[in-house]
């Protein structure tokens, strides 16, 4: 598996994990704080570490962190463990945050999501909000012997390198492949209007093009559709009609229902076949498909986003919204300069 080669064993990831209920599906850190980026916080110390914690009985986890790690969470806490499930499940993208967190002498943020849900969103991309962080590097800290979860998962990245080939011309370098993967979860997200430094797709890949080779190298060299110079580091993908309907035919459920609905007229109902027999011969077909992810991907970090006022409470949610608009800022002044 691609995500094996990934694998941290760091001491310090493991002394925060021990903090918290065991029975988790998997565990990973991702972001600044694991994977160096270019930008003006290229050379910030303790930056916060974020972590997903995926569990396969969200009820019994949340009720043994209450009682292991009771601060952590904002006022939903009086309501008890099945409420915040509840929460977690049925709002945004089914992962409950509990942000700006102290533990082992970091600043932490961890995310909690039902692993039924997680594979329903890496194999579909109902939300693209999880999956979409593990279209890039993560450190994988701890990971079961789940099937369907591990199936999942590769099939993910497989749909990421689908998707982003259905966007790139006939040639490319790899650098522009991984901006372009990287950027997935990241098309139509209001977070890049206000919140987030407009460069930072560049900033995540550029110091890590060596980490997205070993995430998707197996799958590049294996792909039919796709010639890949590993020394040169460029592709050539098939950019035929015939190869795109083949590319937009294994696409995931709910980016292939944006996209019929945005090429559909209404009324008109034609099947999904039909609709990407046409576009594939539309030389606006990456387009499309960006405009479906948009589709995805702006509900979803909306209303997640909102739903975070709620689980981080309202002190952390105005911290952790500053520290956002400051990082912003800072990526506007050290592109200015």
């Amino acid at each position: 598996m691609a995500l094996q080669a990934l694998q941290s064993s760091g001491v310090a990831f493991r002394k925060i994990l021990s903090h918290f209920p065991e029975d988790l599906s998997l565990a990973f850190a991702y972001g600044s704080g694991v994977y160096r980026q270019t930008g003006p916080s290229s050379n910030q110390k303790n930056a916060m570490l974020d972590f997903v914690f995926t569990v396969d009985d969200p009820v019994t986890w949340h009720s043994k962190n209450l009682k292991k790690n009771w601060n952590h969470y904002s006022f939903l806490k009086f309501l008890g463990p099945k409420v915040i499930t509840t929460i977690q499940n049925n709002y945004g993208a089914g992962v409950y945050y509990n942000s700006l967190v102290m533990c082992v002498g970091r600043l932490i943020k961890y995310g909690v999501i039902s692993t039924s849900i997680l594979i329903e969103d890496l194999l579909n991309w109902n939300n693209l909000y999880i999956a979409g962080r593990l279209h890039k590097p993560v450190k994988i800290i701890a990971m079961n012997e789940n099937v369907a979860l591990r199936s999942a998962l590769d099939k993910n990245l497989k749909s990421a390198v689908t998707a982003a080939f259905l966007m790139l011309p006939e040639s490319f370098s790899e650098e522009d492949l991984f901006i372009e993967i990287a950027g997935l979860s990241y098309s139509g997200d209001f977070r890049m209007v206000v919140g987030e430094n407009k460069t930072k797709v560049l900033n995540i890949v550029k110091p890590n093009i060596a980490h997205f080779r070993e995430l998707y190298g197996n799958i590049l060299q294996e792909n039919p559709q796709v010639v890949y110079k590993i020394q040169q580091g460029r592709l050539e993908i098939d950019k035929s009609p015939e190869g795109q309907f083949t590319q937009l035919m294994t696409l995931p459920k709910a980016l292939q229902q944006r996209i019929n609905h945005i090429m559909d007229p209404p009324g008109k109902n034609r099947d999904v076949e039909e609709t990407f027999l046409q576009l594939a011969h539309d030389p606006d077909c990456g387009e499309v498909v960006r405009l479906g992810l948009s589709a995805i991907v702006r509900p979803s970090s909306l209303r997640q986003s909102t739903k975070g006022i709620f689980t981080a409470g309202m002190k952390k949610s105005l911290i952790y919204s500053s520290l956002k608009l400051h990082k912003m800022w800072k990526g506007w002044l050290w592109k200015t300069s």
